[in-house]
């Protein structure tokens, strides 16, 4: 019997792609709501809350979104300029839900990136719209972080990628712990990003740049 052997790349340009996801059902969504409702003791059926189901359905099937993408859809355009230096967009704005209490967390990402030794870039906007991709669902940040990292790696070859995110967990700022304001910081560095300690000290560097 014949074994197939996959190179390291193709091997983890596979793991990128997430398992195939049911379409969103928004009728057994507000079902679902509905019966949260009974469940804390509310009427669905009074005035306030009767179109309540609905409004909560839509509003989860935007806000996961990004299960039903992969990242290949949004860094489909490319450009080969022979750009060999550090590519970085910094405060992305970033929401996102903490699969463990179905709550938003908020912050912003920084990502960097250097090109691959054929110059490839991909338009500054993709890199926003594939921290979308991967926010637009239930997540960790530390997972979120590094699925952003990995899939500028596989997808765009790149030689380096620097991913901060900062963000405020509203898990623990309106429940348990309640601690307004503590942010969680996590990065992902790959590449020359991680090997080059000066690359690495430039990402960094522009990343906590004041903002003129």
């Amino acid at each position: 019997m014949a074994t197939r052997v996959c190179s390291p790349r193709r091997a983890a340009r596979s793991r990128l792609r997430s398992e195939p996801v049911a379409a969103f059902d928004r009728e057994r969504a507000e079902a679902a709501v509905r019966e949260l409702l009974f469940a804390i003791g509310e009427d669905p059926d009074r005035e306030g809350l009767l179109d309540t189901p609905a409004r909560v359905a839509r509003a989860y099937e935007e806000l996961t979104a990004g299960l039903h993408q992969e990242p290949e859809d949004v860094l489909t355009t490319t450009f080969d300029l022979g750009h060999d230096e550090l590519v970085l967009v910094r405060d992305i704005e970033l929401w996102s839900m903490c699969e463990h209490h179905l709550v938003p967390f908020t912050g912003v990402a920084h990502v960097g990136y250097i090109p691959a030794d054929s110059g490839k870039i991909t338009g500054l906007s993709k890199l926003a719209r594939l921290v979308d991709v991967y926010a637009k669902r239930p997540q960790v940040q530390e997972r979120l972080t590094t699925q952003v990292a990995d899939a500028l790696m596989e997808i765009l070859e790149a030689r380096g990628v620097i991913v901060v995110i900062e963000a405020e967990h509203l898990c623990m700022t309106m429940r348990g712990v309640r601690k307004a304001g503590a942010r969680t910081i996590t990065s992902a560095v790959r590449g020359t990003m991680r090997s080059n300690a000066a690359t690495r000290a430039e990402a960094m560097a522009l990343i906590n740049r004041p903002v003129r």
